[in-house]
């Protein structure tokens, strides 16, 4: 069950003008947090904004003994929601509330695992990336970006054995280009007994590509989708998916319940 918690800000770390990552005391959340899995934040007392705002699981945090100690978020500043998360200082408190949702299936070996992340999408993968190396399964991270600086974590990622194929749309980093074109290559050379798991999270175009790459070559493949939340519990129906029913119709689902994570497969991208 998802807990309601006052977490103080144990850090604010800026990685960037508009991005930042901030470490939250919530020990109980943390506890029962899966890859995949959000928290719905405010960071404000008052009534602007009136609402809460979803933050994927960035890190579980633990201290030396590697007892869970609270949760990171990365944040990208936006709007009013994120600005506030943005600007946390140490000490001040924050409402958040979590965990909530469906997290990925984290495969086993000889399994492996290729992570596909656009942009602020990297949110889920610090955490995933984590798990999948505590059961020593081979683990890829596809992450795309704008230009350079918007990459963020990379020596995380390398220094827990995770391989990078890195891309930006200006070239500045990496290959020129979007980030499906290097999984697609890899897709079409690896080989068809080998047993390999996508997990994807970005902009919506970038996870349907996803999805009908890994539908092209058998692979599967689970995406976390980004909508809107105002509740994070069911209770508003913002946060609605069309999924494909076996008879060939449509039939929604709310992502705050049935996802964050769905199959790829299942979603009706069109």
């Amino acid at each position: 069950m998802p807990v309601d918690v006052s977490a103080e800000v144990i850090a604010n770390t800026p990685l960037s003008g508009h991005y930042n990552v901030l470490a939250l005391a919530a020990p109980a959340i943390a506890a029962a947090a899966a890859p995949g899995q959000f928290v719905m934040v405010k960071a404000s007392r008052g009534h602007d904004p009136l609402l809460r705002r979803p933050f994927s699981v960035f890190e579980v945090l633990r201290d030396r003994r590697g007892l869970p100690l609270g949760i990171s978020l990365l944040n990208k500043r936006v709007g009013p929601s994120t600005s506030r998360v943005y600007s946390a200082k140490a000490g001040e408190t924050i409402a958040c509330l979590g965990p909530l949702g469906r997290p990925f299936t984290v495969v086993e070996p000889p399994a492996d695992a290729w992570m596909v992340a656009g942009g602020v999408g990297l949110a889920p993968f610090a955490a995933l990336a984590e798990a999948l190396r505590a059961r020593e399964v081979r683990t890829t991270l596809f992450y795309g970006a704008r230009r350079s600086e918007e990459l963020f974590y990379l020596d995380f990622f390398r220094n827990l054995g995770v391989a990078l194929e890195i891309t930006t749309e200006d070239g500045s980093a990496g290959e020129q280009g979007r980030i499906v074109r290097p999984l697609e290559r890899r897709l079409a050379a690896r080989d068809p007994d080998d047993e390999v798991m996508v997990y994807a999270c970005g902009p919506e175009g970038m996870l349907a590509a996803t999805a009908r790459a890994a539908r092209t070559y058998d692979r599967p493949c689970e995406v976390s989708v980004e909508r809107i939340m105002g509740c994070g519990m069911g209770g508003c129906y913002s946060c609605v998916v069309p999924m494909r029913t076996r008879s060939g119709g449509v039939h929604h689902v709310r992502s705050c319940l049935a996802g964050p994570v769905l199959r790829g497969d299942d979603i009706s991208w069109e």
